[in-house]
This record gives C-alpha cells, structure tokens and sequence, in this order.
C-alpha cells in the first residue's frame, strides 16, 4: 500500500532550486535566511523538531539521492560523528565561521575593505563568483550574500560526502540547526541534553518531541 504524499514531501526539490539560483544571481542567497529561522522559531513556539522531521528540504534532499537513488553506501555513521564533542564541537566552528562572515561584511558596509565577488568553499578554497552579482545593491548586502552563499554551499557538500560514505541523512547528526533546535527543546522541557547522541540521529530523539524523520 503506498504513503500518502503530502506537500512537505516535496520540499527537496528548494535545495538544488536555492544553489541554482545563487549561481545566477548571488543575492538569492538571502532567502536561505529562512532556513536558519525557521527551525529556530518552530522549536522556540513549542514545534520541537518538527522542521528537522518533516519540512528540512536538505535532509529530504539527501533522502531522495542516498535512499530513492541508491547513491548511499548506507554504512552506520561512525560513533564519533555521533558524539556530544563532535556535535557541538561543529556547532561552535560554524558559529565562528558564522561571525567572521558577519566581520568581513561589516568591514564592506564600513570601507574598510571592498567587496570580495567570490565564493569559500569549505572555508579554505576561494571560487570565483562575480558573474552572479550585477553591482545593483549596496556592496555590504551583496558581500553577506557571498558570505552566506559560501556557508549553504559547504555545508551541502560536506552534507553530500556523509551521505555517499555512510547513511543518507548522516549530515543531520551533526548539523547545527538540528543541534540547536535540539538544545532548544531540552531546554523548554528543563531536562539536560540527550546523553546517548539520540541513538546517533539527535532528530530522531523522542525526548526532543518530534519522532522520527519524515522522510
């Protein structure tokens, strides 16, 4: 008998939509905004971690490549991508690189430095960009657009390179949204954080209100 489909099933199709676009047009970028809102806001206003369950286009993404495609190795992910150092250990790295993206474009906004038209790919290896910017918007938008690009763009790739080695949706273990919502529902239920790295898939905490991943 097959599932009903709903529309959240076909939140996929944002995550190669989004990079597309920035490819085009890098002020696209700003729309992934909503990516690091919403999980947020839903888990804050009592959803726990329903975005990470049912409408992540990213892991439903991976889903569709590593599961429906076949393209996974589908190895159990290594205990030490599952652990709390690891887990919060990256969360704290993205945050860094986070906050230096914010520097480099108040630097922009201030003159201090001109507008950098490329692309970081994970964080180290500078990829020409400039075709995707028009020069139409003041040059600090345009640089936390580069900026914020750089971020969804290695986080993707990182996220595709778990997905072939191990399980399809092994970058969920580690991401920072889902280690952040995650935090926020232990803290709403004033409980400490999960001890057993949620059976290595923290969205799949039923401590953290959510079950299992829809996808």
């Amino acid at each position: 008998m097959k599932t009903q489909k709903h529309w959240y099933d076909f939140l996929w199709i944002v995550t190669p939509i989004y990079l597309g676009l920035g490819v085009f047009r890098i002020l696209f970028a700003w729309i992934g905004m909503l990516f690091f809102c919403l999980p947020l806001l839903i888990s804050i206003f009592g959803g726990g971690k329903l975005y990470c369950n049912r409408y992540c286009d990213r892991g439903q993404f991976f889903s569709l490549l590593g599961g429906k495609l076949g393209l996974s190795r589908n190895k159990p992910t290594p205990r030490w991508m599952r652990s709390k150092v690891f887990r919060y250990g990256f969360l704290i790295f993205f945050f860094v690189m986070f906050f230096q993206m914010l520097w480099v474009t108040w630097l922009v906004g201030s003159g201090a430095r001109d507008l950098r038209e490329f692309v970081t790919l994970l964080w180290t290896f500078r990829v020409p960009w400039d075709w995707a910017y028009q020069g139409s918007v003041t040059p600090w938008v345009a640089q936390y657009a580069f900026g914020f690009y750089s971020i969804m763009l290695t986080s993707t790739v990182i996220g595709l390179v778990v997905m072939l080695l191990f399980k399809p949706r092994s970058w969920c273990v580690f991401c920072p949204m889902g280690t952040m919502t995650q935090l926020i529902c232990r803290v709403k239920a004033g409980t400490p954080p999960c001890q057993s790295s949620c059976s290595g898939d923290p969205s799949s905490c039923a401590q953290c209100k959510g079950g299992a991943p829809h996808a």
